[in-house]
């Protein structure tokens, strides 16, 4: 009877296999992260550098049109001159555009100097008889000097000087004309701005920036880590013991995925109460994703460090990647306006699926149905790495 009880209860072979897996996966885990608290410069980059840089970054990548230098050059000397200089003296005030008055010039010739020069972004001539022309001919023509080496602030500064000019056409139609000014217009237009309604640029661009950093800083630093293992000599004490490929490489991953997740913490802390973010949809939902990422990222990296040599040559693929991934990620321009060989491209792009996941579960609310197509093609990329990382990883006893 007691032969038969003590049989029951000792483990299976299966059983004691399963152990010793576990045993040696969490053996790695343990060299890992005792690797990274003494090297102390290499975890303050890792969870202290993000969030400084998430800081910069959102201030510093900026799109947003302000300040534009203007000055005027007013030929006409008259009332109606002097009323459309003022209207764009004082458009800050008015809301429409944002404008900075650096004074008036004598000539057009000053004004093309303050351009090269770079003093103004846009000049305003009013040229003679300018009254005179609107009071007898009822049109008259005003010209714009737009500085356009930077097209998009220059058709952004072209645009508002048009709709200050509208404005004051509009104006002076109505005193001269005996007609009520509504009936211009039509029809009165209420704007309603959804998920980001103060038109914050950097509600647009952190959580881009957040989840670019997880790229940067899981995918460098996992890069580097077997490469390292080479250099210095313990892979070869590594590749006598009796751990697996698989099991070698679940033990890179896991110490990485979770300095990864305390990082996108950290990052996401910041964005909500320093950037005041906001958080529409599932924290749940943007875990999961952040997990998968991070899962993605260090698949990458460790794929990177399987094929090189050096640190030097996985710092250039690395680089390299990264490059490539973010520029075409949308982080910065939308991928539409993109070439269509660029988006054909940008399919093999995993930053960009998890920037349309953050963007549109923060600040939408989206759900797993919604992200559903981003969900499977990231889950694809992280088991297609992992698994060539592992097949990639030589072991040779």
């Amino acid at each position: 009877m007691i032969y038969i009880i003590t049989t029951w209860f000792a483990p299976s072979s299966i059983h004691r296999s399963s152990l010793l897996i576990m045993q040696r996966i969490l053996y790695m885990i343990e060299k890992e992260f005792k690797q990274l608290r003494r090297n102390k410069v290499l975890l303050r980059m890792m969870l202290a550098a993000p969030v400084m840089q998430l800081i910069l970054l959102a201030y510093a990548a900026n799109f947003e049109v302000k300040n534009l230098k203007i000055a005027i050059v007013d030929q006409d000397h008259t009332t109606y001159a002097q009323r459309l200089a003022g209207k764009f003296r004082y458009a800050e005030r008015r809301q429409i555009g944002n404008f900075l008055f650096q004074g008036y010039l004598p000539n057009s010739k000053s004004a093309y100097e303050e351009l090269l020069a770079g003093r103004a972004d846009l000049v305003l001539i009013i040229p003679p008889h300018f009254e005179r022309d609107l009071g007898k001919e009822n049109q008259a023509s005003v010209q714009l000097l737009v500085n356009a080496i930077d097209g998009t602030k220059g058709g952004i500064a072209s645009g508002y000087a048009q709709t200050i000019i509208r404005d004051f056409n509009l104006a002076i139609r109505t005193e001269n004309i005996d007609f009520d000014a509504g009936s211009l217009a039509g029809l009165n237009v209420t704007n309603q701005y959804w998920y980001n309604p103060r038109l914050e640029y950097k509600t647009f661009m952190v959580p881009g920036i957040l989840f670019e950093l997880m790229l940067l800083i899981g995918g460098m630093i996992a890069a580097l880590n077997i490469v390292r293992e080479k250099e210095i000599g313990t892979q070869e004490q590594l590749n006598v013991t009796p751990i697996k490929k698989h099991e070698f490489i679940l033990g890179k991953l896991t110490p990485f995925v979770i300095i990864g997740l305390i990082q996108f913490t950290l990052g996401l802390v910041v964005g909500r109460f320093l950037f005041q973010i906001p958080i529409e949809g599932s924290l749940l939902l943007i875990y999961g994703f952040a997990f998968l990422f991070m899962l993605l990222s260090v698949g990458l990296g460790l794929l990177i460090s399987a094929i090189s040599d050096t640190q030097q040559q996985a710092m250039f693929v690395v680089f390299f990647c990264l490059v490539i991934f973010i520029l075409l990620s949308g982080l910065f321009s939308s991928t539409q306006d993109m070439p269509q060989w660029a988006q054909y491209l940008n399919l093999l792009n995993p930053l960009k699926y998890i920037i349309e996941v953050g963007r549109n579960v923060l600040l939408k609310g989206s759900t797993l149905r919604d992200m559903q197509s981003q969900f499977f093609t990231l889950l694809g990329m992280a088991i297609a790495l992992i698994g060539l990382a592992s097949w990639r990883y030589r072991k040779t006893v």
